[in-house]
């Protein structure tokens, strides 16, 4: 029988929870239209353990489901407006409650956005920093004329005047952007070219910064009182290593 507090101590045998690579970590991903964040996110981030927090996916599940097709919203009756809304709270609420459910267990995080309202970014960065996450963004950036084009390719394109205004509001907050999380926690990927895969070095500064060791006291004093809790609700010091262990030692 294997001792509970070695157990617990043991990093290479408990390789989620508390011990977890990703926890206490969080990825801004910022971008127009059009810019790929989605295809740069799975390039770099993908089985890294992080939690998506993206309202878009469960917004395109839900319209799927209910019959709507989001390339034709500039034609959507007075119905299917009001149907396409309430499904967009929806799926609002419920990546809300997501995200609370994975901030409560310092999972890390994927947080999709789009960079144009700098202050709510700000606001919701410093809040998780004050629990003790450290902070990141990766800036997927491109020129407008492959945004345009990328645009047109999207399940839910939007009209090419909103494009536009968007591409200009997010470049103008890269400087703000690049000192709210500090030079070493942003990386900008250039995604003008299609590839079948990212860029080596991009992909290497990414995955080192979410396999980093934690840095803040307040995230470690977090991760000592969950081990505390743990060992409280196991005095034995003896591992439950499952039904087929119990099963073992009944019948072998």
């Amino acid at each position: 029988m294997l001792n509970f507090n070695d157990f617990l101590e043991n990093e290479d045998i408990i390789t989620e929870g508390i011990h977890d690579k990703g926890i206490f970590k969080a990825f801004y991903l910022a971008g127009g239209p059009g810019s790929g964040k989605s295809w740069v996110a799975a390039k770099t981030l993908e089985g890294s353990g992080l939690k998506v927090i993206n309202s878009d996916i469960g917004f395109e599940n839900y319209a799927k489901r209910a019959g709507l097709n989001l390339k034709q919203m500039g034609d959507f009756t007075k119905d299917q407006t009001k149907l396409k809304d309430e499904l967009r709270r929806r799926a609002k609420r419920g990546t809300q409650t997501m995200g609370q459910h994975a901030v409560d267990g310092r999972l890390g995080l994927i947080i999709d956005s789009t960079a144009r309202d700098a202050d709510k970014i700000e606001s919701a960065a410093a809040g998780l920093r004050y629990l003790g996450y450290d902070t990141y963004m990766v800036f997927v950036n491109t020129t407008i004329e492959v945004a345009l084009k990328r645009n047109q390719e999207r399940p839910r394109s939007v009209p090419e005047p909103i494009v536009r205004e968007s591409h200009r509001q997010i470049q103008n907050q890269i400087p703000r952007l690049v000192r709210m999380f500090g030079a070493k926690n942003f990386i900008e990927v250039h995604n003008n070219e299609y590839r079948e895969d990212i860029n080596v070095k991009v992909y290497k500064e990414i995955r080192k910064m979410a396999n980093s060791k934690i840095t803040s006291q307040i995230a470690k004093d977090w991760i000592e009182n969950e081990k505390a809790l743990i060992r409280a609700r196991n005095p034995s010091g003896k591992v439950d290593t499952g039904f087929f262990s119990r099963f073992r030692s009944r019948y072998f």
